[in-house]
């Protein structure tokens, strides 16, 4: 009876585990296959990435490290960089209305840039942000919980509120954020995955495996943590990457059987 109960409780605690894992069929699982990979500064705290047109911008972040740059993705020579005060902490990036925002985390500031990289406005921010991206009409942030708020790019009012859930279970640590044909593909804080979720729910429809995507063995620093997502939307692949890594991947997502 008491060897019936343990194995009971052992799966009981596998199920709630609050890690991404995937159980429901009407959930998509994706592997991965590398098509490309491309040079990127070991030195970058990477906090949000985007693509366009062989450009790749990058806003990184920590106190003293924090920049908003600009740079040529195959060959990962910087264009421009613009280094943010001491005072704040970067966070999420995203092209809006060709108006680059960058948000800082517990500073509450936006920086706002032309495609150039030049300052064209700093403003107060009514959140703490992590990610950012945003689907043509509204910003779109997360801020390390369940939570994704939609604003108004002007005056930051909340549109909507939406709650990220997993077979109807919160998912906590929304990072990065990159909206994709109608779906919002988001990092977990700390964990292997991207999750795709419907901006209408909040539910998440799919998850990509990222597992094993860059090689411990080339990889020197202990925090080894996934974090940025762009895409090539001429190719239709993702490219991904994470904080001090080595390299940015290019891939194309495989349907798991």
């Amino acid at each position: 009876m008491k060897s019936s109960f343990l194995i009971y409780l052992i799966i009981l605690i596998c199920i709630i585990s609050i890690s991404v894992k995937v159980s429901a069929d009407s959930i998509k699982q994706y592997s991965y296959e590398i098509v490309n990979k491309y040079p990127h500064d070991k030195g970058a705290f990477t906090q949000g990435l985007y693509y366009e047109d062989g450009i790749m911008y990058e806003g990184t972040g920590k106190h003293g490290e924090s920049d908003m740059r600009k740079y040529h993705l195959i060959s990962g020579e910087i264009i421009k960089k613009n280094e943010l005060s001491v005072l704040y902490f970067g966070e999420g990036i995203t092209l809006l209305n060709n108006k680059i925002y960058q948000s800082t985390w517990k500073s509450k500031t936006m920086f706002i840039y032309n495609k150039d990289i030049e300052l064209l406005k700093q403003t107060p921010f009514p959140f703490n942000c992590w990610g950012l991206t945003d689907n043509n009409q509204n910003l779109i942030m997360s801020n390390g919980t369940h939570l994704i708020r939609f604003l108004d790019p002007n005056s930051f009012r909340v549109i909507k509120e939406i709650e990220v859930t997993l077979n109807g279970k919160p998912i906590k640590n929304i990072n990065e954020l990159e909206y994709i044909k109608n779906k919002i593909y988001a990092n977990i804080w700390q964990d292997d995955y991207i999750v795709i979720i419907d901006p209408s729910t909040g539910n998440i429809t799919a998850v990509i495996d990222l597992k094993g995507i860059i090689n411990p063995d080339n990889y020197d620093y202990e925090l080894n943590v996934l974090n940025g997502i762009a895409y090539n939307q001429k190719e239709e692949r993702l490219f991904v990457t994470g904080k001090y890594w080595p390299y940015i991947f290019e891939i194309e997502t495989i349907l798991k059987k």
